[in-house]
């Protein structure tokens, strides 16, 4: 058994944790224990698939796919960082994990002849019960390359986690995602490249939020996505210092 793995079964009984897994890839425990993965990245496989040593992995595997059972899974978009190719497969072949994924995966679904119950294709407006957790998916803006990607706020426990998603700075969509109420945390990228939000845009989107917790994500995994989490600091300093955040190294877990 990893480190990762001892850590989520032993993450402090009764409590809410959120551990960070590298790229974009987060897990929830509720208190009750159960599990919930979003854009998880565990394999090797971008590298492979894209041919290009600029997608070299950089970050330490620290879970593979059958170090623990999820409840349930998110695919915020079909590309390979948040719908791991090789990963997926395996972390539904347990018989009870769901997944929820954007519309677009259908197709890598097929190609994987993954064809069962346990899936469900989402669409910003929908709303999903997943034992613990309520998930409710909203707008991202990928740009061309993921038209249909999605962002989701994971209700649980009385807290509510959201994770933007691959996306560009959107502030006029902030009403949007404030409509079932205030934030606990946010998770964003800062990585400034396919479209995403770079550090200064994640600190805007932090003030117009105003989440009680804001993480950056999407860094160090690709040598080609970029993404400085010490400039990101220096633009919350800057832009909302009344506001908490923290940098979460890969592993890490915190109690929320």
């Amino acid at each position: 058994m990893n480190i990762l793995t001892m850590k989520i079964m032993t993450a402090c009984p009764g409590k809410t944790a959120l551990f960070s897994a590298g790229q974009a890839g987060f897990i929830i425990k509720s208190q009750s224990g159960q599990l919930l993965g979003i854009d998880l990245y565990l394999s090797d496989c971008v590298e492979q698939l894209e041919g290009h040593i600029g997608f070299k992995r950089l970050l330490p595997r620290l879970l593979t796919p059958d170090d623990a059972v999820f409840d349930c899974l998110i695919a915020t978009h079909p590309h390979w960082d948040h719908f791991d190719f090789d990963a997926v497969p395996e972390l539904m072949a347990n018989g009870r994990t769901r997944l929820f994924a954007s519309v677009e995966c259908e197709s890598l679904v097929k190609d994987l002849r993954m064809t069962n119950d346990r899936i469900t294709y989402v669409k910003p407006g929908d709303v999903c019960e997943c034992g613990d957790f309520r998930l409710r998916f909203v707008n991202c803006d990928h740009g061309t390359g993921a038209p249909d990607a999605v962002g989701v706020i994971a209700e649980v426990d009385g807290r509510r986690v959201y994770e933007a998603g691959d996306t560009c700075l959107r502030l006029d969509r902030a009403e949007e995602i404030l409509s079932s109420g205030g934030l606990d945390v946010m998770l964003a990228p800062i990585n400034g490249a396919f479209g995403n939000m770079n550090e200064e845009d994640c600190a805007r989107l932090a003030a117009a939020l105003r989440p009680k917790l804001t993480i950056p994500c999407h860094y160090g995994m690709f040598a080609s996505h970029g993404g400085n989490p010490g400039e990101f600091v220096e633009q919350m300093n800057a832009i909302c210092p009344q506001l908490a955040y923290t940098i979460m190294a890969q592993g890490e877990a915190i109690i929320l």
